[in-house]
């Protein structure tokens, strides 16, 4: 061996050095890869995670939108905002399991369970909560802000006492719906329900306006951090993202007359027994509802009781909108205008018209082509004129003219003139979920049992109101048309739709009001118009069919109707749909009304009639809603006569009709004695 080469021993040693620093190496590289990848790579991960054991992310919530009433609605009176529905605070109650002591748990969840009022179930679920590893935990939902500050003092002290830290219990704001005005409204505006969406925290309408506006009424959420770690007391944290309130909508519908067409509604309805009714209020001149009430009611608070219970589902519906009925003799009107109009286009063309208002028609024989049976009036008349028939509610008159109507138009002629000028068989498009358009009957369609919808009869059947269905709405629309000379407005329930920022600021979304109301169209001569509300004056009056219409201190034109419910497929003589629509005061009306009772008792009321009439039951509902309507928009009485005996202001002599309606009893006796 070389004196120069290595010991073998010494080169071995030599050897595991160099194997020992290249590991060395090799383990430090992968450590500054590792420290490279978590830092640089993954950094942002990493910081998430280390930052969610001290931090937590809050939803900030937002303000869903308010419904407001129509404060506009008349000169004079306050226009300070008033909500139908808003949104009001409410606090969760969470805990911070691991951040509470064993040892003052129990006292903790004694002291929590006075002041909570909870129920022995609610105290075991909130041992459980303890007991569980979590950093968050809810315990109690939607309390008011006074429970939460009793909360809050209690804690405060105890906290301290037995060296808790104060984020160990605390609150997050939310916001709950709230009705002013109890029922009011709420089958129109329906509620959200009690759980928000998990993943939006958006509420979840329940149906009505809620449900057609929730893209304007949603919000959008912001973002709250906060500590939580023991070593942190609670603060309230920093905003990272401002939350957004949703836009307010502003309706048609006045509180005060809802709430007057809601009372005297409910109160009409018990008198005669009924199983329930509605009433629509509507202005003729721009087509805004001021009032949709209806019995009984549908209470948003309590949702849930309505679509669990299949005999309350149908208190969730607005009937006014959904529900279709016969309308019946508040047709008649409608039969009217389609014959005059018919004159018009005839006498254009130089032809001779179907008839005159004033013309004497024979009436005592109700036979038409295609019925098995004749038309009947209520008592035998031998000749009436146009005022007579719609004051004494003649079926015979108007299947006589309609006669003549389709001899010289034709039945499509007479089809389509319901349809293109009163839009009977389409929808209004009014802002409610499911309207029912109804049923219009087609000359040459069938029905799905394979019958014809039009037959020979069928037009003799729409003189009277039978053999079609229609909705309120399209009915008040209807008579709008001919209170305010012949536009056809479109009914609609909201006026605007604003946002408001956070700076004060607003944003203008929808706006109907002014300039922007939806147009209408003139379809019907304003003559026309005219002639039937002269003519529509005499059922309220002396020798009228609807004498308890008659709203004192005031004009109206206006007329009744009865139609028979179809129970187990036929019609029934003991359950009718019982109507009086109308419009007030009857010379530049203020608003039309109608008002349908469902169902009243079938009986004879002595000195009065049957009760089961739209004259009889509905009629006086309409007066108290017309009357004290009219007191509080402080509008003007147009009718001195109609004050009650002894009234100073009474005086025959100034009414404008009193002398008509004198004249046309002699005309009436002369005809018919």
């Amino acid at each position: 061996m070389s004196p120069l080469s290595p010991h073998p021993a010494a080169w071995r040693e030599r050897k595991r050095l160099v194997t020992v620093a290249i590991l060395m190496c090799f383990l430090f590289s992968l450590l500054i890869f590792r420290f490279y990848q978590i830092q640089i790579v993954e950094g942002e991960k990493w910081t998430k995670i280390a930052l969610s054991q001290h931090q937590m992310v809050l939803v900030e919530p937002f303000r869903r939108g308010a419904f407001y009433s129509n404060m506009s609605i008349t000169k004079g009176h306050s226009e300070d905002e008033q909500p139908f529905v808003i949104d009001v605070p409410k606090f969760h109650l969470f805990i911070d399991p691991d951040s509470i002591p064993p040892s003052s748990r129990k006292q903790m969840a004694n002291d929590l369970f006075k002041l909570l009022n909870f129920s022995n179930e609610l105290q075991k679920k909130m041992f459980g909560e303890f007991e569980r590893k979590s950093r968050c935990r809810k315990i109690c939902m939607w309390l008011d802000r006074e429970k939460r500050d009793q909360i809050q003092q209690w804690w405060t002290p105890f906290a301290s006492r037995e060296k808790i830290v104060k984020n160990a219990l605390f609150f997050t704001q939310d916001y709950r719906r709230s009705y002013p005005f109890g029922t009011l409204l709420g089958s129109v505006l329906h509620t959200v329900q009690e759980e928000k969406d998990p993943q939006s925290f958006q509420s979840l309408p329940t149906g009505g306006l809620e449900m057609v506006f929730n893209s304007y009424l949603k919000g959008k959420q912001g973002k709250r951090l906060m500590m939580r770690s023991p070593r942190h007391p609670i603060d309230t944290g920093t905003l990272v993202e401002e939350p957004e309130n949703g836009a307010d909508v502003y309706l048609t519908i006045n509180h005060y007359l809802q709430a007057i067409a809601e009372a005297e509604l409910a109160k009409g309805v018990q008198e005669v027994k009924g199983q329930g009714g509605w009433a629509v209020m509507m202005d003729p001149k721009n087509g805004e509802i001021l009032a949709l009430a209806q019995m009984p009611p549908f209470n948003p608070t309590r949702y849930s009781d309505y679509f669990n219970n299949p005999a309350m589902q149908e208190l969730t519906r607005v009937k006014a909108v959904s529900d279709c009925f016969e309308p019946g003799s508040i047709f008649k009107p409608i039969t009217l205008a389609i014959c005059m109009k018919a004159n018009a286009e005839l006498q254009k063309a130089g032809k001779k018209p179907l008839f005159s208002p004033e013309e004497k028609m024979p009436t005592s024989n109700g036979m038409l082509p295609g019925r098995s049976t004749p038309l009947k009036d209520g008592r035998l008349h031998h000749f009436l004129n146009m005022n007579m028939a719609l004051q004494k509610s003649s079926n015979v008159y108007m299947g006589r003219l309609v006669h003549r109507l389709i001899s010289t138009m034709g039945d499509r002629w007479y089809r389509n003139a319901l349809e293109e000028t009163f839009g009977f068989g389409l929808k209004t498009n009014i802002e409610l979920p499911a309207e029912n358009q109804g049923l219009l009957p087609t000359p040459g369609k069938l029905h799905p049992n394979g019958k014809l919808e039009w037959s020979v009869p069928t037009p003799y059947s729409l003189a009277i109101g039978h053999n079609i269905l229609i909705n309120s709405i399209q009915m008040v629309r209807a008579y709008a048309l001919i209170a305010n000379g012949g536009y056809l407005v479109q009914p609609h329930l909201v006026r605007k739709i604003i946002r408001k920022h956070a700076d004060g600021s607003q944003e203008t979304i929808v706006d109907r009001t002014g300039a922007l109301m939806p147009q209408s169209k003139q379809v019907l001569d304003p003559k026309i118009a005219q002639r039937l509300v002269e003519g529509m004056k005499f059922v309220t009056k002396e020798g009228g069919t609807s004498k308890r219409a008659d709203v004192m201190g005031y004009t109206e034109a206006g007329k009744s109707g009865t139609s028979e419910k179809i129970i187990a497929g036929n019609y029934s003589k003991q359950h009718h749909i019982s109507s009086f629509l109308g419009f007030v005061p009857a010379k530049n009306p203020r608003f039309v009304l109608l008002v349908s009772v469902d169902d009243p008792e079938s009986k004879f009321v002595p000195g009065v009639g049957k009760q089961q009439h739209g004259g009889v039951c509905a009629a006086p509902i309409f007066r108290q809603i017309a009357q004290r309507s009219l007191q509080y928009l402080g509008h003007e009485p147009d009718d001195p006569y109609g004050y009650p005996p002894g009234d100073p202001r009474r005086d025959a002599r100034k009414a404008d009709w009193a002398a008509e309606v004198d004249a046309l009893k002699k005309i009436y006796l002369q005809w018919n004695e």
